[in-house]
């Protein structure tokens, strides 16, 4: 990754912060976490591993759709998004989310984490309204409705909402969950064709249908109190259409295309969360290895995939991945295995599966924080805005 010469560029569009940020932060998180759970950490009310679930949910990868969206959006609809000062400014309430929840102040903390996303809902609605792109409102409700989830998460320890703290990080997941979905079904196969010459990566409008559709019912079943077969069978039948979906884009013609495969990897993780999670709710694994397959490999993948390519494509470089970047693709896949099989398989060792999961996290993040500074912070190589 050579630097790209040119001034400082970091708020120049929505993707530059928060990507910088929210890989900075995955790196960091897991140490912080480890001194949390081992009381190095100052008094929070707040503490592991709700801390660790709310951070890597509502913190890296809320962090990550901000950049996404901020920067899609103004391609969409060819109208601006937050740059400059106000880009700054949603940046510094993301970092003061970061801040509070390790502090005394709950109440400022449940604020400023709610806000962060009703904020991006804002940034990104008024351009979207502005050229009547209806297409893409329903971003507006999810950014909103994980608003009211992280409240509701902030709420429950404090005593004003009887909702458990797992209850409010599932809804999160499930919201997260549908906007892979969405986005997958999106750019994947596209990506797929533009990049593997000869690939035929099609979409089934049933299958669609039914993939999207089992997400929503899946939000609904998690929530409601419905019995556990009824929970499990939804996630089968989610996991059935996903697979089905996954298939007609061909993944296996990828396995030449670092940043198309690495997306393939990442969908297929929704499908083991999706199976694991039918598994769970009988009964037949711990629930945690079915949210570490979802939050691992298919957040983790799908994020550090899309934040190569978007980055590389934003300012103006090639889109083929280097060795570090598939050192990241590689990392992030360990991490969610061994975290996963790991400890499922080897149950004596679930220890040594969760610090060597974290210390393959870590590393991944840590060489993209690195390695995409220049990149992020720098002005695009062909001298675009942007």
């Amino acid at each position: 990754m050579n630097p790209a010469p040119g001034g400082f560029a970091l708020w120049g569009l929505g993707f530059r912060p928060f990507y910088l940020l929210a890989s900075s932060f995955a790196s960091l998180s897991i140490v912080l976490w480890i001194c949390q759970y081992t009381g190095h950490l100052p008094t929070a009310y707040m503490r592991s591993p709700a801390w660790h679930g709310h951070e890597m949910l509502y913190g890296y990868t809320v962090a990550v759709i901000a950049g996404f969206l901020l920067t899609a959006v103004r391609n969409w609809t060819g109208k601006p998004t937050p740059t400059g000062r106000p880009l700054m400014a949603l940046a510094l309430l993301w970092v003061a989310g970061r801040v509070l929840v390790l502090t005394p102040f709950p109440v400022a903390a449940a604020v400023v984490n709610a806000a962060f996303p009703v904020a991006i809902s804002i940034a990104i609605g008024i351009p979207l309204v502005q050229s009547s792109n209806r297409r893409n409102y329903f971003f507006v409700v999810l950014l909103v409705l994980l608003g009211f989830a992280v409240l509701t998460l902030h709420l429950s320890p404090l005593g004003v909402l009887p909702w458990p703290e797992r209850a409010s990080l599932q809804a999160g997941l499930d919201i997260v969950l549908f906007v892979l979905a969405v986005m997958g079904g999106r750019v994947i196969p596209m990506f797929t064709n533009n990049g593997v010459p000869g690939t035929n990566a099609t979409r089934n409008p049933w299958v669609e249908k039914v993939a999207l559709g089992s997400v929503l019912a899946l939000l609904f079943a998690d929530l409601l109190p419905l019995s556990a077969a009824s929970v499990a069978c939804v996630a089968f039948v989610a996991a059935a259409a996903h697979a089905t979906r996954l298939y007609l884009w061909q993944p296996w013609r990828t396995l030449r295309a670092p940043m198309v495969w690495v997306l393939h990897v990442a969908y297929g993780w929704i499908v083991v969360y999706l199976v694991l999670h039918g598994l769970a709710a009988m009964g037949l694994v711990a629930g945690l290895f079915a949210v570490h397959a979802l939050t691992i490999g298919a957040i983790g993948g799908m994020t550090i995939g899309m934040m190569t390519r978007t980055a590389r494509g934003h300012t103006g470089r090639p889109l083929a991945a280097d060795r570090f970047e598939v050192a990241c693709y590689v990392l992030v896949a360990l991490a969610a295995a061994i975290r996963v099989f790991g400890g499922m398989g080897f149950p004596d060792a679930y220890m040594a599966t969760v610090a060597v999961s974290g210390a393959c996290w870590s590393t991944a993040f840590a060489i993209y924080a690195v390695g995409y500074w220049p990149v992020l912070t720098r002005s695009r190589l062909d001298g675009k805005p942007g």
